[in-house]
């Protein structure tokens, strides 16, 4: 042991009781003034500048709300809307979206039916005959 500083005859003993009251007393130091002022002003930094953050935000948001408001009013169509009125309309809201096929509005008309050709039949593929050995 003597290699690492420590004297070769003495061996480490046991703290007592009294050295570790002791020790224990002495790990906790009350901070200083100075320290107690640094922590104060640096809780009042965080503070500041948390609320000076959320200012920000929440003007930002506003400007932002007022700019659509603006642009909403004077989007504003002042042409009188050309509205028709049709008679299917009122009847079958599905055909003038295009959803459903427009059926006839009275007994007088009849639907039409067109009846397309059928397309040709394929050419079969020509057969290869393979080579003989």
């Amino acid at each position: 042991m003597a290699l690492f500083g420590f004297p070769a005859g003495k061996q480490a003993s046991a703290p007592t009781e009294a050295e570790i009251a002791a020790a224990s007393a002495l790990a906790h130091v009350p901070p200083t003034t100075r320290e107690l002022r640094a922590q104060a002003v640096h809780r009042l930094q965080v503070g500041l500048f948390g609320l000076a953050g959320m200012l920000l935000l929440v003007s930002l948001a506003n400007v932002i709300m007022d700019r659509a408001k603006f642009i909403d009013a004077s989007a504003v169509n002042t042409a009188a809307p050309k509205v028709e009125a049709s008679e299917t309309s009122a009847k079958d809201p599905l055909a003038d979206m295009g959803v459903a096929p427009q059926l006839p509005v009275t007994a007088k008309e009849k639907p039409t039916v067109t009846i397309s050709p059928a397309p040709p039949a394929p050419t079969p593929a020509p057969s290869v005959n393979a080579p003989k050995n």
